[in-house]
């Protein structure tokens, strides 16, 4: 579960931020939106509200980039020269902290950057407020690229623990290189907690972007009869004439045919040197070819969706013959399985992008009023539609704005203390709240001006 994230010097964040899921203490509305952890609280569902360019989407990029830097090991290209631009220096550290619940316990890491180096890099247990923190690892690297680490006192205190760490310092640690990672991978029993803090990043936090796409969903489709039977329910319910899915599965030498062995073979070859023994080729708008082997076969699977037509004759349409807002559902169907059955946290750029705004407030809906979800679900949108206080509380609503110096500022719905009866759509669309665009009278913007007739 995620706790809050504080960003500085990112994007078009300056000074420090915060966006947290803590509750306000204040509301009692939607109780079933909290997830109790001992006696701390934290909310399931969140919407960041925002005119375009005001930043709503770079909280988001942060966290995706981070995710990457730690599990790839290597700062981001894309990271590199992100400093807030509207400044003369551009010496100010930039930093990324997180706090998070993994395997039952509370865990706060942050990273500063300066120089497009690892300056600091720390991991604690968090005691959440209630109890002091506890240090597993902290690091430092100085302007000369030179690194320092400093571990719990029980690592500190162990011989064979000190010559691990003398062979990390020597051999493995850089200083534009996360350790999170790296310490993840190390048997050392003082180190467990390391590894839950990693599988945080790893597989309990998703990202979805707008160009994402879910992998192998043809495989799955055809594999988990659970996950059919919820996204045929899922699709169905929204009316869009949706009444089945399938995996349209062939053998590898049917699919390239008799006479193309040599692409047989190559394909062939290519999954038997796999990992995972499947592969993802992505074809057109939003459709994939899964080749994947299956009982010692290869197979090639392939998405399609049934439709019922005349005289209640079924038939199947491949994925680019969909509309963008079908595919697009399809794409959130393993997504809000796994936030209703497991702890992942989803965290979606433009929730709202191809699809109908009656359809996506349903969705939401369905997961906001759902009392035995356990995931977490944030998500960036301008749909007004979902500004429903039967859907959020005012604490899971926020507002990005950009102020006159250019840097962005995020805060909740529960700063201005509306009553739970309000019409929050109405207020947010008349700029209660700011975070609008600001537009400028048509007769002032020359319409005609260039008008080359």
């Amino acid at each position: 579960m995620l706790i809050r994230v504080v960003v500085e010097n990112l994007f078009s964040f300056d000074d420090q931020k915060e966006f947290t899921t803590i509750p306000n203490k204040r509301l009692k509305t939607l109780e079933n939106h909290k997830y109790r952890f001992n006696n701390f609280e934290i909310l399931k569902l969140s919407s960041i509200y925002g005119a375009n360019g005001a930043g709503k989407s770079n909280l988001i990029k942060c966290l995706s980039l981070f995710k990457n830097l730690i599990i790839n090991e290597e700062i981001p290209f894309n990271l590199k020269g992100t400093q807030f631009k509207f400044k003369e220096k551009f010496n100010k550290d930039q930093i990324f902290a997180i706090e998070f619940i993994q395997d039952s316990k509370a865990y706060y890491y942050g990273i500063k950057l300066k120089n497009n180096l690892i300056s600091t890099e720390e991991l604690y247990l968090s005691g959440l407020g209630n109890s002091p923190d506890e240090m597993i690892y902290e690091r430092y690297t100085n302007e000369s690229g030179s690194t320092s680490i400093k571990f719990l006192p029980r690592f500190e205190e162990d011989e064979k623990s000190q010559v691990l760490k003398s062979v990390l310092l020597e051999e493995f640690v850089k200083p534009y290189e996360p350790i999170l990672k790296l310490l993840s991978n190390r048997d050392n029993k003082f180190l467990m907690d390391v590894k839950s803090a990693f599988k945080w990043f790893d597989d309990t936090l998703q990202i979805i972007i707008p160009q994402s796409k879910p992998s192998a969903l043809a495989h799955r489709i055809d594999t988990d009869t659970k996950l059919k039977a919820y996204a045929e329910e899922l699709m169905c319910s929204f009316n869009i004439g949706v009444s089945g899915l399938k995996a349209d599965k062939k053998s590898l030498e049917d699919f390239f045919g008799e006479d193309n062995l040599e692409e047989t073979e190559k394909w062939r070859k290519r999954v038997e040197d796999s990992p995972k023994k499947m592969i993802g080729i992505r074809i057109g708008r939003g459709a994939e070819l899964v080749i994947v082997k299956e009982n010692n076969k290869i197979w090639v699977k392939n998405l399609q969706v049934e439709h019922v037509g005349v005289n209640q004759n079924t038939v199947f349409f491949d994925l680019d013959e969909e509309s963008d807002g079908t595919i697009r559902l399809l794409d959130f169907v393993p997504a809000f399985q796994d936030i209703v059955v497991s702890n992942r946290v989803y965290i979606i750029d433009e929730i709202e992008r191809s699809i109908h705004p009656l359809l996506i407030k349903q969705l939401i809906k369905k997961f906001s009023l759902d009392k035995k979800s356990k995931g977490q679900l944030i998500f960036s949108t301008h749909e007004s539609n979902l500004l429903d206080q039967e859907i959020f509380r005012q604490d899971e609503i926020w507002f990005a704005e950009k102020d006159k110096t250019g840097a962005t500022d995020i805060y909740s719905l529960s700063d201005f203390k509306e009553h739970k009866t309000i019409d929050i759509r109405k207020g947010y669309l008349n700029g209660r709240y700011g975070s609008i665009p600001f537009l400028g009278n048509l007769k002032d913007l020359n319409w005609h001006k260039y008008d080359i007739n």
